[in-house]
C-alpha cells in the first residue's frame, strides 16, 4: 500500500551530495506482545479494552447504515489519519490513511508531536468529512472522500483559529455547525489553561464557514473552578435535546470528559454538573492495572440501538509512566433524566466488557490491534504491510519489498532530526514484549543499521551494527533528552558482509534487553545490562505520540 503513496516521487536513491549506498537487507520482523491485562480468556459475547492498543489517540467515531469508520490523530507521522472500518463496534479492520500522498500536507521539519491534532469523521449526503488541525503548519483544514478508503481530496484550509474542529449535520434542519476549542473571550485568558468552545454555521454546499462565530462554552463547567483546556467537541442530537460532548482537564491524569444541552445547535448550552460523564482522576494512583487520562471521547448508535462511546485511555506500568501512548477504548453509554454517562465516579475503565449484540471479539486479525499476540512480517508481499508507517513524509522512494525481503537505502538524514530519516515503524502496543528483526550485515563502512525503539527525536533507544575495519561493532545507542549527548554501549562481532544477524529487544515494563544472535536464535548475547524504559515513557517526555518499534538504516 505504501508504495502507492509516492508514485508521483522520484524513485532516485541518491542522497544530495552522497553516492548512494547498497540497501540494507531485512529478512523478517516479529512483534510478540504479552501484557497481563491480555491474558484472561474471553467469553462468548466479551470484548478487550483497549480496542485499539497501541499509540491511537483521540478517536472520533461515524455511523453510516450498519458500518462504523473510527480515525485517530496521528501528529508527523506518514501515512496520517488511520481509517478503521468496523460493523459491531469491537472488531475494527484498517482501511488505509486519509493521508497517504507526501504532497497533501507539509511535514518536512515539523516535530514528531506536532502536525495532526484530533480529526473528526462526519458523513452526509454520500460524502464523508474529516475536519482537523494541523500545528505548526497550516491551521484547520477539511478533506472529503466519497469511499472512506479513498482517495481523499487535498485539504481545503479553513480561516478560523484554534485545535479540535468538529462538524455536526442537524439532519431536522438541514444545516450544519463547526465546533472547535478557540481563545477565551476577548482573548484575554483568566487563568493558564482558560480556553473557549465556539461554534458557526457550515455551508454544505460551498464548504465553507458562514455567518457569525460565538462562544458558547467558556471555559468549562465552572469558570469559577478554573478549568483548564476545554477541547475535543462534538455535538449530537437526541430527541429535542442538542448535546455538546467535551473533554476537560488536560491530557494528562486530571483529563475528563464533560457534557452540555440545548435546544438549539448553536446553544445556550447547560451543563452537567454533578460529575464529569468520564474520569479516573478520582482513583487511587497505586492501584493495579491502572488507566488513566481517559477523555476526548466521541458518541454513536450501536448495532444493539444503545449509545456507545469512544475514548482515550492509558495503560501506565509504573508510577504514571507508558510508553504506549494514549489508546482507543469502548464503553456503553447510559442515560440518565437526558443526561449520559460513560462511568459513575469511582468506577474503574474495565479491561473486558459486554459486546454490542453478544459478538464476541475476533483474536486472529490479519493485523492484530489488541489483546496478546505474535505478529511477524517476512515481507513476502511487493509493498510495505499498513501496520508500518514513517517519520514525516518521504520525498524518494528508499525502501522497497521484494524477493522476501524488506531494503532499506541508507541516508544521511538523522534518527534525531526532523525530516523522513530511513526508518519504519510499527506502533508499541504492550508494556511486555519482544521484538526481533533478523538482517544481514552491511558492506559499507559508513552505514549504521538496526533496530529502534524510537518516540521522539530526544529520547530513542537504537539496537544497530556498522562496520569497522576489524569487523562489526553492535551497539546501543542511548539518546535521553535534548540537552543529553547520546550514549553508546558497544560489543564487537567478528563476521564478514551478508552474514546474518538477528537483533531482539525484549521489554519487562521498566526496563528494556537488547541481545543479539548470529545462529537465527539458537544462542543469544546480551548487549550491556538493563536499560531504562522509563527514557521513553510519555510522562518523561511530555507529548501527545508514543513508541514506535522500527527498523532504520542511516548513512554518515
Amino acid at each position: 500500500m505504501l508504495r502507492k503513496t509516492v508514485l508521483a516521487l522520484s524513485t532516485a536513491l541518491m542522497t544530495v551530495g552522497l553516492a548512494a549506498t547498497e540497501p540494507v537487507t531485512f529478512e523478517s520482523f516479529a512483534y510478540t506482545g504479552n501484557d497481563e491485562i491480555f491474558t484472561p480468556p474471553l467469553q462468548p459475547g466479551e470484548y478487550r479494552n483497549p480496542i485499539l492498543a497501541g499509540y491511537y489517540p483521540d478517536p472520533s467515531i461515524c455511523r453510516v447504515g450498519d458500518d462504523y469508520y473510527l480515525i485517530n490523530s496521528s501528529f508527523s507521522h506518514f501515512p496520517g489519519i488511520p481509517i478503521f472500518h468496523s460493523t459491531d463496534l469491537v472488531n475494527w479492520t484498517q482501511l488505509g490513511h486519509a493521508i497517504d500522498r507526501p504532497d497533501q500536507l507539509p511535514y518536512d521539519g515539523l516535530g514528531l508531536s506536532r502536525g495532526i491534532f484530533a480529526p473528526a469523521i462526519s458523513y452526509h449526503d454520500g460524502l464523508f468529512y474529516i475536519v482537523c488541525t494541523f500545528i505548526d503548519a497550516g491551521g484547520n483544514f477539511v478533506i472529503t472522500a466519497e469511499d472512506p478508503a479513498g482517495p481523499w481530496s487535498d485539504p481545503v484550509w479553513l480561516n478560523f483559529d484554534g485545535i479540535d474542529p468538529s462538524i455536526f449535520f442537524d439532519d431536522s434542519t438541514g444545516r450544519a455547525w463547526l465546533v472547535n476549542n478557540g481563545a477565551p473571550p476577548d482573548n484575554e485568558p483568566l487563568y493558564d489553561g482558560h480556553r473557549a468552545i465556539w461554534v458557526q454555521e457550515w455551508d454544505i454546499v460551498n464548504r465553507q464557514l458562514v455567518g457569525p462565530r460565538k462562544i458558547i462554552i467558556n471555559g468549562g463547567v465552572d469558570l469559577t473552578a478554573q478549568p483548564v483546556w476545554i477541547e475535543g467537541p462534538h455535538i449530537y442530537k437526541r430527541g429535542d435535546w442538542y448535546y455538546l460532548n467535551c473533554a476537560e482537564g488536560g491530557t494528562s491524569v486530571n483529563h475528563s470528559q464533560v457534557i452540555f444541552r440545548s435546544r438549539q445547535p448553536d446553544g445556550p448550552y447547560t451543563p452537567f454538573t454533578e460529575h464529569p460523564t468520564l474520569s479516573q482522576r478520582d482513583l487511587p494512583a497505586d492501584r493495579d492495572h491502572p488507566v488513566t487520562c481517559t477523555g476526548h471521547a466521541d458518541f454513536t448508535i450501536g448495532p444493539d440501538g444503545n449509545w456507545w462511546t469512544v475514548f482515550l485511555g492509558c495503560t501506565p506500568y509504573s508510577e504514571g509512566h507508558y510508553n504506549t501512548g494514549r489508546q482507543t477504548f469502548l464503553l456503553p453509554v447510559t442515560w440518565e433524566n437526558d443526561w449520559p454517562i460513560i462511568l459513575e465516579p469511582g468506577l474503574a475503565v474495565p479491561f473486558v466488557g459486554q459486546s454490542p449484540n453478544g459478538v464476541t471479539q475476533r483474536e486472529d486479525a490479519a493485523l492484530p490491534l489488541t489483546g496478546n499476540f505474535t505478529w511477524t512480517d517476512d515481507f513476502d508481499g511487493e509493498e510495505l504491510n499498513p501496520a508500518w508507517i514513517f517519520m514525516r513524509a518521504p520525498q524518494t522512494t528508499w525502501w522497497s519489498v521484494n524477493e522476501g525481503a524488506l531494503h532499506l537505502t541508507p541516508r544521511a538524514d538523522a534518527l534525531r532530526g526532523k525530516h523522513n530519516p530511513t526508518f519504519v515503524g510499527r506502533r508499541l502496543q504492550h508494556n511486555r514484549f519482544a521484538t526481533e528483526t533478523t538482517l544481514q550485515l552491511p558492506a559499507a563502512s559508513n552505514v549504521r543499521t538496526g533496530l529502534s525503539a524510537y518516540h521522539n527525536e530526544t529520547r530513542q533507544y537504537n539496537f544497530g551494527v556498522y562496520r569497522t575495519e576489524s569487523g562489526y561493532k553492535i551497539y546501543v545507542e542511548a539518546q535521553r533528552g535534548p540537552a543529553d549527548a547520546a550514549q553508546f554501549t558497544l560489543a564487537s562481532l567478528a563476521a564478514p558482509p551478508g552474514t546474518a544477524i538477528t537483533l531482539r529487544l525484549t521489554g519487562e515494563d521498566t526496563r528494556y534487553i537488547f541481545d543479539y544472535s548470529t545462529d537465527h536464535g539458537a544462542s543469544w548475547t546480551q548487549v550491556g545490562g538493563t536499560f531504562d524504559a522509563r527514557n521513553l515513557s510519555v510522562d518523561t517526555s511530555y507529548d501527545f505520540i508514543g513508541v514506535l518499534i522500527g527498523l532504520f538504516a542511516t548513512q554518515s
